[in-house]
């Protein structure tokens, strides 16, 4: 996989330290000179320096290589336009923008940028999980990280048309909700899993990819 950040900040370094981790190619982009030669002798990746609107400067980046495209800036009207940029290569799987003021999420939204992130959440770490989780629909880390909210599609077909309640709740896990024509809905004595169903499930952090693993394969 190949990722190219844009932003250099605290986020994105943090989220580039996170992906690196795991062996995966990652390229920063950042304007600030001095920041850009801070980062590029503190990270094990390619730092360039640039104007990421500036369609030369993605290109210098690969970013016809890319598979993931993640917009960190402090500024909201960079990460709208390098995002709606970054549109235009079909190569690009997932775009993900981080969004500072929540007011403009709405804008993201309506350019068809539909994963964002606000700086209120653990940005680094979500933006991590949506990357290398790709089964995992939406991530909320609770409280200190012991716990977490999954949204998760039904694909395993031996759960078709069981009972909800009898998978669940199990001492590592609990299906908390399910999805039934868009709306949410907690499980009843007569709720069944069927395929492509989505359920929301609340876990224990240490057990996230054996519960996705059970309900996703």
């Amino acid at each position: 996989m190949y990722v190219i950040i844009v932003g250099a900040g605290r986020v994105g370094q943090n989220l580039a330290n996170s992906l690196i981790r795991q062996g995966i190619t990652v390229t920063l982009i950042e304007d600030n000179e001095v920041k850009s030669s801070e980062v590029a002798n503190e990270i094990n990746a390619m730092v360039i320096k640039g104007d990421a609107t500036n369609i030369k400067i993605l290109e210098e980046a690969d970013i016809s290589e890319a598979d993931v495209f993640v917009a960190a800036t402090g500024h909201d009207e960079v990460n709208l336009l390098t995002s709606v940029l970054a549109q235009k290569y079909e190569n690009i799987k997932k775009i993900i923008a981080r969004v500072n003021e929540l007011e403009h999420v709405e804008a993201f939204n309506r350019v068809g940028i539909k994963i964002t992130v606000s700086p209120e959440s653990t940005v680094a770490t979500y933006l991590e999980r949506i990357i290398t989780r790709p089964k995992i629909a939406d991530l909320i880390v609770l409280g200190r990280g012991t716990t977490e909210l999954l949204d998760i599609k039904i694909e395993n077909k031996k759960l078709f048309g069981k009972r909800v309640l009898d998978y669940s709740p199990t001492e590592n896990y609990m299906v908390c909700a399910v999805y039934e024509d868009n709306e949410l809905i907690i499980p009843q004595e007569d709720t069944l899993f069927y395929k492509d169903q989505r359920i929301s499930v609340l876990t224990k952090s240490d057990y996230v990819d054996e519960v996705t693993n059970f309900f996703a394969s």
